[in-house]
C-alpha cells in the first residue's frame, strides 16, 4: 500500500511526519501523524509503536501541534502514530450537520447501519489497516504495541483493546467516554452507526466490555479532569467504568483524578508525558 508523505518537520532530534494513503477498509484517502524517534532514524533501531485517537471534531493534527508528546516520546524511543477520527471526503448525506456524529465524529466503531456502514469502519482501520501500513513502512519493534486516547479517542482505545486481548501491551485514555450506551454522545453515535437495539451497542461500550472480559490480564489507566463539564454534564461516567471492572481480577485499573482539569488540551498537555512514560515502561520490558 503506497505512503504519501506529506510533510515531515525536524523535532527533538526525531521527525514528526504526516502521510496521506488510501484506505481500502474505509474506501477513501485518509490522512495520519507518525513522530519517528532519534534512535528509528539515525540507526534504524526497531521501536515500540504507541497509538493515539483524538476525540470528537479532531483531525490528525490537534495532538500532533497542541499536546508536545514529541519530547517524551523522543526520549523514550517510541514511534507515535495518531490517525484521523473519520473518513473524510465521502460526501454522505447529513455528515456534515453535527459536530458529534458523522465527520469527525467516528466514534472509533465499524457501523452496520446505511449509508454509513460503506465508510465508517473506524475500528477496523485502527486495528488492522492502520497497523498492517506501519509495520510494513516503519521500523516497528513486532509485538510491541500500545493504545491511548482522548475522550472519544478514549473509548476508542479502550474497546481496542479490550475487544483484542493481547494485541495492545500498554493502555491508558484521557477523559474517556467509558459507558456511551449511557451517555447522550454515545446514544445517538451508537443509534446512527449500529441501530436501535441496545443489545448491539453492548461489543463497542468498555463498561460493558470490562464486566465479562475473561482473557489475558489488562491493566487500564484512566485519567480525569475533576473540573472537566462533560464530567458534570454526564457524558464520560468514568465510575461507571470503574465499577463495572472492580469485581473482576481479569481487569486492573489505576484511576487518577487531576484536581481543577478540564477537558482541553491544556489538561492532556501537563499528563501527557506521565502517560508516554507508563506505555514505554510496558512496552519497553
Amino acid at each position: 500500500m503506497k505512503l504519501e508523505l506529506v510533510s515531515a518537520t525536524k523535532c527533538f532530534e526525531g521527525e514528526q511526519r504526516v502521510y496521506k494513503h488510501h484506505s481500502n477498509v474505509l474506501e477513501c484517502d485518509m490522512t495520519f501523524g507518525v513522530f519517528l524517534p532519534p534512535a528509528a532514524i539515525e540507526d534504524k533501531t526497531e521501536c515500540p509503536v504507541l497509538y493515539f485517537l483524538s476525540g470528537l471534531t479532531c483531525t490528525h493534527e490537534n495532538f500532533v501541534q497542541k499536546s508536545g508528546f514529541q519530547r517524551t516520546a523522543a526520549k523514550e524511543g517510541l514511534i507515535v502514530v495518531n490517525p484521523d477520527t473519520s473518513p473524510r471526503g465521502v460526501e454522505l448525506p447529513g455528515q456534515d450537520d453535527a459536530y458529534d456524529f458523522g465527520s469527525g465524529a467516528g466514534f472509533y466503531v465499524d457501523a452496520t447501519e446505511a449509508p454509513w456502514s460503506k465508510h465508517y469502519k473506524m475500528y477496523s482501520y485502527v486495528t488492522q489497516e492502520l497497523p498492517e501500513l506501519v509495520n510494513a513502512n516503519f521500523s516497528v519493534l513486532p509485538g510491541k504495541k500500545g493504545i491511548f486516547g482522548h475522550s472519544m479517542g478514549g473509548h476508542g482505545a479502550l474497546i481496542c483493546a479490550l475487544k483484542n486481548p493481547g494485541l495492545y501491551q500498554s493502555v491508558s485514555a484521557f477523559a474517556p467516554i467509558a459507558n456511551p450506551s449511557e451517555c447522550p454522545w454515545g446514544q445517538k453515535a451508537f443509534t446512527g452507526y449500529l441501530g436501535a437495539n441496545r443489545d448491539d451497542w453492548a461489543q463497542w461500550d468498555a463498561t460493558s466490555l470490562v464486566s465479562k472480559y475473561a482473557s489475558t490480564p489488562q491493566e487500564l489507566f484512566i485519567d480525569q479532569g475533576s473540573a472537566d463539564n462533560f464530567l458534570a454534564g454526564q457524558q464520560l461516567l468514568p465510575e461507571k467504568l470503574l465499577a463495572a471492572a472492580a469485581p473482576n481480577d481479569h481487569i486492573q485499573t489505576i484511576f487518577k483524578q487531576r484536581e481543577g482539569y478540564d477537558h482541553s488540551y491544556f489538561y492532556i498537555a501537563t499528563f501527557v508525558a506521565e502517560h508516554i512514560e507508563y506505555h514505554a515502561k510496558l512496552l519497553k520490558a
